[in-house]
């Protein structure tokens, strides 16, 4: 594949654990009991990944998401060159920095400004293009009053901040990222984040490990859960995550019925069932709150899936329950032709306090003006519990269709307007 910047091809890693009983004191020891050999091999072999295969495209963010212990670590390692697997292949096309055990390498005894030259050097950088750098570096670490301690004399914040800040500037054509996107205090967070939407904008290829599922709703083009060494399932971001959640639900039932009895047993079992029937499909969800009808309303209530830019419209939502429910959240997703996020919210997000759904209901998302430029859009509807579990979850089913005078490029128009000083004489055609 041409445009792949990274290829994964049945990738099996194990690991061996030794016997702790069987361990020798001193290597005399072994020697003299004539034990060696067979105090050396292995007990046990420990899969970490196993027949693993994927691609990422060039340009493209792809988040890994998991339990812990599911190999996400053990692949991005293996990924980066840090580590060697049993058997399979792995190919990464351009240069890489790895934002993995940041500062890894950092010698404590020697300065911030000896440590950035040799990790630069490390991660690919030569001593010219580091010293153009270095500025740039220091500044973004917040360490302009410390680059001449040594590093031994850092915090851990500081530790981390350095070494962040020269992963990024190697100007990878490929980013690692191992759940150290934010690091430090709010405001170096957020910085972080807008240097990982920078990368992003200048079509870098960005693999990302991380426990926070709304950063790969939010920024990943695709997703990937592994489960137990296994990728589980793949593509888009919000289905697969969804699905993780719904298996995560489902544990924490089946452990209330190891706990409390077996009442709930045959529920939950259907329940699994309708999640494994739906997900794949452009819906899904256990149903225990439906989106049974959508429409989409001008403002004189009548339907409509042609709209000026501009005009009001109305998301309307019939939802059906099975029974009362307390824990509820209803949003919406506005995407365009090519995917890209237009817009998304939800009650939760909102500060909407759920206190009780029927078994019927009527739910609009009102926009009074829809300021989007000319082309054709997506929407997603969906009602979830709090913590994400979908009861049903519509992705890409409505279309509209948004017209225009105007001719401006971008997603979204602004309310804006023109003004002029000095020398100049303009008007406008027609006039």
């Amino acid at each position: 594949m041409e445009d792949a910047a990274i290829i994964v091809e049945d990738l099996t890693k194990y690991y061996r654990k030794y016997s702790r009983r069987h361990q020798f004191q001193t290597l005399k020891s072994a020697i003299v009991r004539g034990s060696i050999f067979r105090e050396l091999k292995p007990a046990e072999r420990i899969l970490a990944l196993e027949d693993v295969s994927f691609t990422v495209p060039k340009g493209k963010t792809v988040g890994i998401i998991g339990s812990n212990g599911a190999g996400k670590s053990t692949l991005l390692k293996i990924i980066a060159g840090t580590l060697k697997p049993t058997s399979g292949r792995v190919e990464v096309r351009g240069r890489v920095s790895a934002l993995i055990e940041l500062g890894a390498g950092f010698h404590p005894e020697i300065s911030g400004r000896e440590n950035t030259y040799i990790n630069g050097i490390m991660l690919g950088l030569s001593k010219k293009e580091i010293d153009r750098k270095f500025d740039e570096i220091v500044r973004f670490a917040e360490l302009e009053d410390f680059i001449d301690q040594p590093v031994k004399t850092y915090s851990s914040g500081m530790y981390l901040r350095l070494g962040f800040a020269i992963a990024i500037n190697v100007d990878p054509d490929v980013l690692l990222v191992d759940e150290v996107i934010a690091v430090g205090d709010e405001s170096f967070s957020r910085k972080c984040v807008d240097k990982f939407n920078e990368f992003r904008w200048r079509k870098k290829t960005i693999l990302l490990v991380t426990h926070s599922l709304g950063m790969v709703t939010k920024l990943c083009d695709q997703a990937i859960w592994l489960d137990r060494g296994r990728i589980k399932k793949m593509g888009d971001p919000q289905m697969v995550v969804d699905a993780y959640l719904a298996e995560v639900a489902m544990k924490e039932e089946e452990e209330l019925i190891r706990l409390h009895g077996e009442a709930a047993k045959e529920v939950i079992r259907r329940k699994r069932q309708g999640l494994e029937t739906d997900f794949g499909m452009s819906r899904w969800g256990s149903r225990e709150v439906e989106i049974e009808k959508v429409r989409l309303l001008d403002f004189k209530g009548k339907e409509r899936h042609v709209f000026v830019s501009g005009e009001p419209m109305v998301i309307e939502m019939e939802v059906s329950a099975q029974k009362k429910i307390k824990d509820f959240v209803f949003g919406v997703g506005i995407f365009n032709a090519e995917g890209v996020s237009c817009y998304g919210t939800n009650t939760y997000i909102e500060n909407f306090q759920p206190r009780s759904l029927g078994r019927r209901a009527k739910v609009r998302f009102i926009i009074d003006k829809l300021n989007l430029i000319e082309g054709t859009y997506y929407l997603d509807v969906a009602v979830h519990k709090e913590n994400g579990f979908p009861y049903d979850y519509h992705r890409h089913l409505y279309t509209i269709r948004v017209n225009s005078r105007l001719k401006d490029i971008g997603i979204f128009r602004p309310d804006h307007r023109w003004e002029f000083e000095g020398d100049l004489t303009i008007g406008r055609r027609g006039r």
